[in-house]
């Protein structure tokens, strides 16, 4: 019997779509997953075909978070601290959120512990009218180790955080436009279109200024304004020095819309 792999990919108009493939499970994450969609990533990052980067979920659910099945085998082998699921975890979230690419979660479906961290890792989530978050910790009597204590803070303030992993609640799309947890939600059946449309723009867009607004945003929190401002003007040059910010230039006195190459 073939068996199915956890993982698809393809490339697409500069787009990458990334698709959990684990619907019997919910696309839990085991350990082989997470070391998978890590190096499709890197893959990504390092590939100039790539301009963006979808990430989505097969079946009925985005993403259930652990594969608690491999967890209840590395406990009843008393491995439960060392079998390394967290460390894995932790390396990927990492990546995806540092990621130089443009990244959008297009959420089908629940999204459940380390997968809603994984949708918020991405720069952008988008959401399907099914879609539905819950923490998953605290009822565990645990707490979040995949990044959603320092991602939800920033998204939808301190108190909404507190709120959605003490009381572990259930929120469905709406609450979480409401909330800022996602910038748009659509039908199921548009969500791919929706996700496209969003990413193709995304793809055709200046990516190299693209990351750099990224990681003025990423680390800008540590800076003081003297310090951020500073940043702005070295990134500025990098943008100015590039293939694309020239391009910028010439389609203004040439009256014609840019071609961006992301370089």
């Amino acid at each position: 019997m073939i068996t199915p792999s956890s993982l698809l990919f393809t490339v697409e108009a500069g787009v990458a779509w990334i698709t959990l493939n684990r619907p019997e499970q919910r696309n839990a994450l085991d350990i082989p997953s997470l070391k998978k969609l890590h190096a499709m990533l890197e893959d990504c990052n390092v590939d100039p075909a790539v301009r963006a980067v979808v990430l989505t979920g097969s079946g009925r659910s985005f993403c259930a978070g652990a594969d608690l099945a491999e967890w209840a085998e590395a406990e009843a082998r008393g491995a439960l601290e060392s079998y390394g699921w967290t460390e894995t975890a932790h390396a990927l979230m990492q990546r995806l959120h540092s990621l130089d690419k443009p990244t959008i979660a297009a959420i089908n479906g629940t999204a459940v512990g380390a997968g809603m961290d994984l949708s918020l890792c991405c720069d952008l989530r988008v959401a399907a009218a099914s879609a539905r978050f819950k923490a998953g910790y605290t009822s565990m009597a645990y707490n979040p180790d995949a990044g959603a204590s320092w991602h939800l803070p920033r998204l939808i303030g301190s108190e909404q955080a507190k709120r959605l992993l003490f009381l572990d609640e259930l929120w469905g799309a709406e609450r979480a436009l409401a909330a800022g947890l996602v910038s748009e939600v659509c039908a199921d059946e548009q969500l791919p279109a929706v996700a496209a449309e969003l990413a193709g723009r995304l793809a055709n867009g200046p990516t190299f200024a693209f990351a750099q607004t990224k990681r003025l945003i990423h680390d800008g929190a540590q800076r003081t304004l003297g310090e951020q401002l500073q940043a702005e003007l070295a990134a500025g040059l990098l943008c100015g020095r590039s293939e694309d910010g020239a391009e910028a230039l010439r389609a203004v006195a040439e009256k014609r819309s840019a071609k961006f190459l992301g370089k």
